[in-house]
């Protein structure tokens, strides 16, 4: 059975080629290059695979499409894309944009051992961290949720904060992997999720993100703008590092209100290649985002599109190009948002922390979930079954002329003035002249009260006195009625009028 596309929270529509800003002057050779190396995983998929976002394993054909091809010119390869997908603009509901940050992959100083100078350390995963739905021996960790250590046998508690960890709560167990300068440097290695450590020998270390301690990640640089610090429009991580060297009292408390901890792990990775994303594959500086892997299929190709400050914090440098989704972060969240990876070092550093920007982004959808296609196979609801419905709620029986109706207004009103009155008058005005009109047919009686059914078969019994009526002007009698309705008892008759009274 063929169902729609759903992107929860989200809103999407297929374009044509021609109507996708800057597609043909992009250079897509390099990001087809890209997505043939997320697809290496991909296309060695077997069988039925459960996938349970909105492309599923619908990128394995155009995978095993891509595996096949050897291009080595643009042309080809944008008729790659073009062949084998559809664009279908794609945002939050009710948002014509999305938004997009930048992140790299910082180049450190650092020791194998601890010194006089290398006094932070990089920690490895702990043994006593738990996750929920995870083995400890698992060689991928999510990068949020509760994560817990254990104490005793049984009981489960949540990890070590920051500032406790800080503090030295899990020091001294032999889970230094190297030693940096300060804390700073740590911070931002945690932030992007990778670094290159460089040692005092010339070797390179690399390491890559590997768990989390379980408390949700608090940006800095909203501190810093929510304390009136840094203008908003001003904030970016070299902003942030200025800050913290030269108040180094006031970085350690602002570190801290960021609980969450990240844990790394060595890689074998050589001093020239590109850091691995959480799809298992290097990235490509330019070419490759993080995005929100709730919703998106890692290998799913994106176009950006919008004015970046890439040459300086001032500029608006277009930024027309083809991305492919092969990491993420715990921070980018929505169907149209993104990390743009910059490659490593201080100037890609530079670029990457002052990008916070608006963009359009296009989904490049396999042409199997072509959105128009499926839409005119997918099954419709059945016909109304009015019919049926009919019998189970049939329509209130019309009511008999209201002309039997008014002696019986009459009467009801002469019984009723011997009682007190609880109901007001209705439809009726206080002061009505008294040449008015009669009322029309379909209009209620003028006065819509009367005693129940079991008062008016009393009414010989003695009762108290009751307050005078409100003088109301009745219409003029109408010729008697037959006397079938004339000697009807009030409350008892399906036409004469009734009384709801107020418990």
């Amino acid at each position: 059975m063929v169902w729609p596309l759903e992107f929860p929270g989200s809103q999407y529509a297929p374009l044509n080629w021609s109507d996708v800003i800057g597609w043909t002057e992009d250079d897509q050779l390099p990001a087809f290059k890209t997505f043939r190396a997320s697809c290496r995983p991909i296309a060695a998929q077997k069988g039925p695979l459960a996938e349970s976002k909105a492309i599923g394993t619908s990128l394995r054909d155009p995978c095993i499409a891509a595996r096949a091809a050897d291009l080595s010119d643009s042309a080809k390869a944008r008729e790659f894309f073009e062949t084998n997908f559809i664009p279908l603009q794609i945002s939050r509901v009710g948002e014509d944009a999305g938004f997009v940050t930048g992140y790299y992959e910082p180049i450190v100083d650092g020791s194998r051992v601890q010194t006089d100078v290398y006094t932070v350390p990089v920690y490895r995963r702990p043994s006593n961290l738990f996750v929920r739905g995870y083995s400890q021996a698992s060689a991928s960790m999510p990068n949020k949720g509760a994560v817990f250590r254990k104490i005793g046998r049984r009981k489960l508690v949540p990890y070590y904060d920051r500032a406790e960890i800080e503090d030295g709560a899990i020091a001294g167990r032999g889970l230094e992997v190297v030693w940096l300068k300060n804390q700073t440097d740590l911070l931002f290695i945690q932030i992007q999720g990778s670094a290159r450590i460089q040692l005092e020998d010339g070797a390179m270390v690399r390491i890559n993100y590997d768990a989390h301690n379980g408390f949700p990640y608090v940006p800095v640089g909203r501190v810093l703008i929510e304390r009136n610090i840094v203008p908003k429009e001003q904030m970016s991580m070299q902003r942030i590092r200025e800050y913290m060297e030269q108040n180094p009292d006031a970085a350690k408390e602002l570190r801290r209100q960021n609980r969450s901890y990240v844990f790394f792990r060595e890689v074998s990775l050589s001093a020239t290649d590109e850091a691995v994303g959480a799809q298992g594959v290097p990235l490509t500086a330019g070419r490759s985002i993080a995005v929100d892997k709730s919703l998106h299929v890692y290998g799913t190709p994106f176009f950006i599109e919008g004015n970046l400050p890439i040459e300086s914090e001032t500029s608006n440098t277009p930024f027309r190009r083809l991305m492919v989704a092969q990491d993420t972060g715990s921070a980018i969240v929505g169907p149209a948002r993104a990390d743009i990876y910059f490659g490593a070092g201080a100037d890609a550093g530079r670029v990457a922390g002052r990008l916070k920007n608006p963009a359009r982004f296009v989904m490049l959808l396999p042409k199997s979930l072509d959105p128009v296609s499926r839409g005119k196979t997918m099954p419709l609801p059945e016909d109304r079954p009015s019919a049926t419905i009919a019998k189970l709620f049939p329509p209130p029986a019309k009511e008999p002329p209201k002309e039997a109706t008014k002696p019986a207004a009459k009467e009801a009103v002469k019984e009723t003035a011997k009682e007190p009155v609880k109901e007001t008058v209705k439809d009726v005005p206080k002061e009505q002249p008294k040449d008015q009109a009669p009322q029309k047919k379909d209009q209620p009686a003028a006065v819509n009260i009367a005693p129940p059914a079991d008062k008016a078969a009393a009414s010989s019994a003695p009762v108290a006195p009751a307050p005078a009526l409100p003088a109301v002007p009745l219409p003029e009698a109408r010729p008697k009625a037959a006397p079938e309705a004339k000697s009807a008892t009030p409350g008892k008759s399906d036409t004469a009028p009734r009384v709801r009274r107020d418990p």
